[in-house]
């Protein structure tokens, strides 16, 4: 396959772009700047903004297949009051996402996998409360509606995703660890209530392979790995960053995992079991050595 990875700039797609390539494909990034983690950068690139530019302009030519993870988080949020929730999500996502997938078809790509979120699957009745969930649920409908017989579309609607890429920068999975090893003064060591589903970046990026090769068309697959509540998982990270303990579960807001990112609700427990293994084929019960993992290169680093 001849893949176009949108949004490969980043540890998500960043990932599946590496994974591709290492299966023999030839794979290009697409992205506003070149990628800073030089695995990355090492992969043709080619300069995009999928907001802001015409992409009917000839660019996506040559390209039969496409993945795309690029479409816009809390972390793209704009805090200086210059937009809504709302307006910034349905902009970036709900119009943006489509009209590109929609230029991918013109141009005559061929298989196309979309990596949406969980939200809109696992927390149903948030769709029309929380901007996010609701635009990623416009989105979700939206792209797999492009599904046809010569344009194949399918969704994997992923949980928290971690993962690491020698030279990314992460700076939330730092400040986490030096949160865990109690480096942050002023900040009690505690957990959340509730939990999540996880899954790692590498799993992500098998079952995107998969879903270009294998996936249902107009489908979207709830994926996921492990089922961990808060104090479970941020006492692995404890344990990884050689400062194991018992951490106390508080109703407070949560330093490294605050309320506003838990678009389920505070406090929320999420758990299911992931749908169609046999068609995604990815490694599972991956979390704890990769919080080993990471914490370990992360304090040799330091």
């Amino acid at each position: 396959m001849n893949v176009l990875v949108v949004g490969g700039s980043g540890l998500i797609g960043g990932e599946i772009a590496l994974h591709l390539k290492k299966h023999g494909h030839d794979v290009t990034i697409m992205a506003r700047k070149i990628p800073q983690a030089p695995v990355l950068a090492a992969l043709p690139f080619l300069q995009g903004d999928y907001v802001n530019d015409d992409c009917d302009d000839g660019r996506l030519a040559g390209f039969d297949s496409l993945v795309f993870a690029a479409a816009a988080d809390i972390r793209n949020l704009p805090y200086d009051g210059s937009v809504t929730p709302e307006e910034f999500y349905t902009k970036y996502n709900d119009v943006a996402v489509p009209r590109f997938f929609a230029a991918a078809k013109a141009a005559g790509i061929q298989r196309a996998v979309y990596i949406g979120t969980f939200y809109p699957v696992v927390a149903p009745a948030q769709i029309g409360q929380c901007a996010y969930v609701t635009s990623r649920h416009n989105t979700d409908v939206a792209v797999r509606a492009l599904n046809s017989a010569d344009f194949k579309v399918c969704c994997l609607n992923a949980p928290f995703v971690l993962g690491q890429i020698p030279g990314l920068d992460t700076p939330h999975i730092t400040a986490l660890l030096h949160y865990v090893q109690g480096a942050i003064p002023d900040l009690p060591l505690f957990a959340p209530q509730g939990g999540t589903n996880h899954i790692s970046s590498h799993s992500l990026a098998q079952a995107a392979l998969n879903a270009l090769e294998n996936g249902e068309g107009g489908k979207g697959y709830l994926v996921g790995d492990e089922n961990l509540s808060w104090k479970d998982y941020l006492e692995m990270w404890c344990e990884a960053a050689g400062n194991p303990r018992q951490l106390e579960v508080r109703e407070d807001d949560h330093p490294m995992l605050p309320n506003v990112i838990m678009f389920a609700g505070a406090g929320a427990s999420i758990q299911y079991e992931p749908e169609d293994m046999a068609v995604l084929k990815y490694d599972r019960q991956c979390i704890r050595p990769l919080i080993q993992q990471i914490a370990t290169s992360l304090s040799v680093v330091e």
